[in-house]
């Protein structure tokens, strides 16, 4: 780095958990849309996005203009589940502006402000519904790190320390594509049903990302999408699918699962929900499935009347041509960016999707990803890695950004990748 970055207060007083920060040794001082400086004076683009919680930049100009009024004007600050205003304006904008153009008829809830809590009462709800415990989920899947979301999630890294009892309950099956190669999911499911030795009990719920993002940026297929949509109705059983970190416009559409035309029983959504980075996570739960009695699933946390104010803001965008027309021209960049690394001759290819990127350096090969991602700070960009052991490069811009500053940051990690690979 050019400069000392003075970071002992951090290493001295926080916990060894800490994580991203590792990879990213400067000291964030301000942003603004795509745009971070360092408290010692450096320009970052910021090709993470707060792992999809910044979907539209940081410190958006509206949003921070109509979170600033209301607090001036003494609104409601914590609500719990209690009516407010704000939360009848945010109801009106979540069916006018999401529900209603998708023609999507779900009933709203509030739940505590992460997307493992989303995850954790789309289970239990299902669970209640059906009678049922099992949940069938994807190897790669990740839904959150609280016991019962940590339990679909199939890390084992992360779930060595998990609940072995909620472990048990889960059955997980080969995502359709991945590092590992393509698999035929849906037939797998057939075979588990209809072999008497099997072992297998129909599951109240299969929990799923129509992109996997953490195992490396896999799309799944329109056809694997609709086909598990066949499955889950053909048995009676809850499809829900997890839009915390491809949702709210990551992958082109508002949610992921919607080019394949399919409509989830239930949909959980958190991160960028809030626009602003603000806690936030709804799930959304067919009519005919909101079966909760008062209070059966709760948390102090449901009324962040502030994240309401940025919600509104993010989702009126929706209904702007004009905001809709720049996604799409992002996209755009995004692809053309994709397309050169395919032709690069130097062992890496990517996969992407809206504003999505991945440049995968190889199963296995975490040393040159991790170099990489060293690389791209260097030049000024910051981005993360995921995969099965961090050997992907994921490219994460908010969806606004833009599309000079955008293009800026993709030549900047293109022209990286040669140092990268040949080192």
């Amino acid at each position: 780095m050019a400069n000392q970055v003075d970071t002992t207060v951090f290493e001295m007083l926080e916990s060894n958990v800490r994580s991203y920060c590792r990879s990213a040794p400067v000291v964030f001082s301000s942003g603004h849309g795509a745009v971070l400086h360092t408290e010692d004076g450096r320009r970052i683009l910021d090709f993470f996005s707060g792992a999809g919680a910044l979907n539209y930049g940081h410190n958006d100009e509206a949003m921070t203009e109509a979170l600033v009024s209301y607090i001036q004007s003494g609104g409601v600050m914590h609500g719990l589940d209690l009516y407010t205003v704000m939360k009848r304006d945010l109801l009106h904008a979540i069916q006018n502006s999401l529900l209603t153009p998708r023609n999507l008829d779900y009933k709203v809830q509030f739940c505590g402000p992460t997307g493992a809590d989303a995850n954790e009462a789309a289970i239990k709800l299902a669970r209640k519904v059906t009678g049922r415990h099992r949940v069938v989920a994807f190897n790669g899947g990740y839904h959150g790190m609280t016991a019962g979301a940590l339990a679909v999630s199939g890390a084992k890294r992360l779930r060595t320390f998990g609940s072995p009892g909620a472990n048990a309950e889960t059955t997980f099956v080969p995502y359709e594509t991945s590092m590992y190669g393509p698999f035929d999911s849906i037939a797998y499911l057939d075979r588990l049903v209809e072999e008497a030795g099997s072992g297998f009990e129909l599951p109240a719920a299969v929990i799923v990302e129509a992109v996997q993002i953490q195992a490396g940026v896999f799309s799944a297929s329109n056809q694997w999408l609709r086909g598990l949509r066949e499955w889950t109705d053909r048995h009676n059983v809850v499809l829900i699918c997890d839009e915390v970190q491809s949702g709210c416009g990551r992958t082109g559409d508002f949610f992921a699962f919607e080019r394949a035309g399919i409509v989830p029983d239930i949909v959980t959504t958190a991160k960028s929900i809030s626009g602003s980075g603000l806690p936030m996570a709804l799930a959304l739960l067919k009519r005919d499935l909101d079966v909760w009695e008062p209070g059966e699933h709760t948390g102090t946390f449901r009324g962040n009347q502030l994240a309401f104010v940025t919600a509104k803001v993010a989702l009126d965008y929706w209904q702007n041509d004009k905001f809709n027309q720049h996604l799409i021209e992002n996209a755009g960049a995004i692809d053309g960016f994709g397309q050169r690394v395919t032709e690069f001759d130097g062992g890496v290819s990517a996969r992407w999707s809206g504003m999505l990127a991945a440049l995968d350096f190889g199963l296995g090969n975490v040393e040159t990803a991790t170099r990489a991602q060293a690389l791209a700070l260097d030049a000024g960009v910051l981005v993360e890695r995921c995969g099965p052991n961090g050997e992907v490069v994921k490219l994460m811009p908010p969806i606004n950004t833009p599309t000079d500053i955008l293009v800026e940051g993709l030549e900047a990690i293109f022209g990286t990748l040669s140092a990268a690979v040949n080192t």
